[in-house]
């Protein structure tokens, strides 16, 4: 395995990050436990979840996932030589289920979800707290064309980024994040910590793939600069660049096959080109989705790639992508599908 440090926070974490939103969805307890035991067997040291997990969320099984890395950490031990990561909701009706007031990134939602995130990982802290998308309307879930659209009610930066910071005071949280984050609050974001001494985020978790790769255009520079790192979400874009779909297949279990909220994966032009990027690694002797994550694990911006899977061989796979160095013919050529037609799933 291969470490990076999370932004300047001094905490060292693999390069590729056990996603979790699986857990408590399509793969039981057990199962969860044995992909934990595994990723943290050859390596991973860093594991990242969310108190809405699993995916999709629905108010039975909300909290789960949080759950069942909690009855692991029990039954295992070894906290400390881990490195946790989870997340606090933004505004949101559709989990109005989770708390008895508006779901808000305000002070008084933060402080209730820690203690409930706390509670179902059965820890003291976590390692890593991040805003899980912004309250305010702008760009981010696939959407496109900004229109600014300010709400009178918008929790404003200054409020979460001061709660986010009482919580490490308090010795809950080490360090904090955000995700689905515009390059605007990731400066936002950086100006109120230097401006009012607040705590300073030290990572942004955003979609990145060989089909979406607009984090290169504005957020990439701000990263290597500021030293807030990207968390990739969604690396193989939800299972489709391991190939598992091609030529219309539908596997029963796919991620794309069961739940329509993913389906910004599965157009026309993402079809096109996981079509393409599949011929490129056929033709060098490689596995789809480790030439996808090798792609990825090039990018000095990227601190960590966020991987799920719902099989022990799918994670095998998957971390069979970390000592892979990809040829200069296999990079050009990606990047050639990609001049062709940029970011086909964003």
């Amino acid at each position: 395995m291969q470490y990076s440090e999370l932004g300047r926070s001094g905490l060292q974490v693999s390069r590729l990050c056990l996603g979790t939103m699986t857990f408590g969805e399509q793969n039981t307890e057990a199962e969860a436990h044995e992909q934990l035991d595994y990723a943290v067997g050859h390596g991973i040291n860093f594991i990242d979840t969310a108190e809405m997990y699993p995916v999709p969320p629905r108010p039975q099984t909300q909290g789960r996932t949080e759950a069942y890395i909690g009855s692991w950490l029990k039954a295992r031990g070894g906290r400390d030589r881990l490195v946790i990561a989870t997340k606090v909701a933004g505004r949101s009706t559709e989990l109005a289920y989770a708390r008895p007031f508006a779901i808000r990134p305000d002070r008084r939602n933060i402080e209730a979800a820690i203690e409930a995130s706390l509670k179902r990982l059965q820890t003291d802290y976590v390692d890593l707290y991040q805003v899980h998308w912004p309250d305010r309307s702008t760009n981010f879930f696939g959407r496109l064309g900004y229109q600014h659209q300010p709400q009178a009610d918008e929790v404003p930066i200054e409020e979460t980024l001061s709660a986010l910071g009482d919580l490490v005071r308090a010795g809950k949280v080490r360090h904090v994040g955000i995700s689905n984050e515009t390059p605007w609050g990731v400066m936002r974001y950086l100006a109120l910590s230097e401006q009012r001494g607040l705590q300073r985020v030290v990572s942004i978790q955003n979609p990145y793939s060989l089909l979406n790769r607009v984090f290169e255009i504005g957020h990439a520079e701000i990263a290597l600069r500021e030293q807030v790192g990207l968390l990739a979400y969604s690396p193989l874009a939800m299972g489709a660049l391991t190939g598992k779909y091609r030529h219309g297949a539908r596997p029963a279990e796919g991620r794309l096959t069961r739940f329509d909220r993913f389906r910004r994966y599965s157009t026309p032009r993402g079809a096109a080109a996981v079509e393409t990027y599949a011929q490129i690694a056929e033709a060098h002797g490689l596995e789809p989705a480790q030439m996808a994550l090798a792609f990825l694990l090039r990018q000095p911006f990227l601190t960590s790639a966020i991987v799920g899977a719902t099989t022990l061989q799918q994670l095998r796979t998957n971390l069979g992508s970390i000592d892979l160095e990809l040829p200069e013919a296999v990079v050009s050529a990606i990047e050639a599908v990609h001049t062709a037609d940029p970011n086909p799933c964003p």
